[in-house]
């Protein structure tokens, strides 16, 4: 297949390693005396995805260098497993409680139960929606809505001047989460501006790779016509393509593939043509993480949310 090519949207510093990819709430003291080594319970979303898998491998790496003592939960992308995690770091007394949750809503009671404990938490990628802010010290994360932008931006440019009808799909991550929600509405609000850009099917992949083949092939089924797919992380994309492939077409070609991200696998198939947009989301925190963990937990005054950067950047 010849390379075609691509645009990429960069939402966070480009990472190598993929191509190879207001004040603190909660109180300063946690549950040791100061001076020692600090321990933070980390709990993590799980491992759906190639982006999920290096986010944790940056956080335990990154603790590990700055000589943090990390108690790592996974949630396998279940909320009760996170608060099942939470509850069991503030009864083991951890100075930091860190955690990418699964869903926005559903928090209030356990973050309140580690403010009784003085033990701050962070929020790492992903937000909550709770109207107290007093009960987490910071967020530590992308900018999702800024991303669905960008992925919207591009469809716009590239039918501008054109009439014909654009039927789009979406894939979307798991209900709930703030990157779906975020990616969805800031997607939206951009292609609203063009009314032949039109979403015909959206329906969640649960940011899985085999969820999105399957949710691709139903797409495939029921859509008489798809000019577009619109998925919210690579590992959907890639499934999809998939789907595309064995349904007898050219992903890239007819069917225009945007994805966010920035995985390898998805380099790579931008790189075959079978992705035409990259809207990419970077995983490595885990430096930040652990120096914002520490400024936390001495007290220091940290502003609410620190969010990556978002360059534009062309292939």
């Amino acid at each position: 297949m010849s390379k075609r090519a691509a645009a990429a949207l960069v939402a966070g510093t480009m990472v190598a390693a993929l191509s190879a990819c207001g004040s603190g709430g909660g109180g300063s003291a946690g549950g040791k005396d100061s001076g020692g080594p600090l321990t933070v319970g980390f709990s993590q979303v799980g491992a759906e995805s190639g982006w999920r898998t290096a986010n944790t491998k940056s956080v335990q790496d990154a603790a590990k260098k700055a000589g943090i003592t990390l108690k790592f939960s996974d949630a396998q992308q279940k909320q009760e497993n996170q608060i099942k995690a939470i509850r069991s770091f503030i009864q083991q007394k951890v100075d930091v409680i860190a955690f990418s949750p699964v869903v926005e809503s559903g928090w209030d009671t356990v973050l309140k139960e580690a403010k009784a404990a003085h033990i701050p938490v962070v929020l790492t990628d992903r937000a909550v929606d709770s109207k107290d802010e007093s009960l987490y010290a910071t967020f530590l994360g992308s900018d999702f809505v800024e991303e669905g932008k960008k992925a919207g931006d591009w469809l716009v440019k590239e039918y501008q001047g054109k009439s014909a009808p654009v039927n789009i799909v979406e894939l979307q991550g798991t209900t709930g989460s703030a990157p779906a929600n975020d990616r969805k509405s800031g997607f939206a609000d951009v292609i609203k501006t063009d009314p032949k850009l039109k979403i015909t099917a959206s329906q969640t992949g649960d940011f899985t790779r085999a969820k999105g083949k399957e949710v691709m092939q139903a797409f495939l089924k029921s859509q008489p016509k798809i000019d577009v797919l619109y998925a919210h992380n690579d590992d959907m994309a890639l499934g999809a393509i998939q789907a595309v492939e064995e349904a007898g077409k050219k992903p890239g070609t007819d069917i225009k593939i945007i994805s966010v991200d920035g995985v390898k696998d998805a380099f790579t198939a931008m790189s075959q043509g079978k992705i035409n947009v990259l809207v990419e989301c970077n995983p490595l925190l885990g430096d930040q993480l652990m120096d914002l963990i520490k400024k936390v937990k001495a007290g220091e005054q940290v502003p609410r949310r620190i969010k990556t950067g978002l360059p534009t950047r062309q292939y």
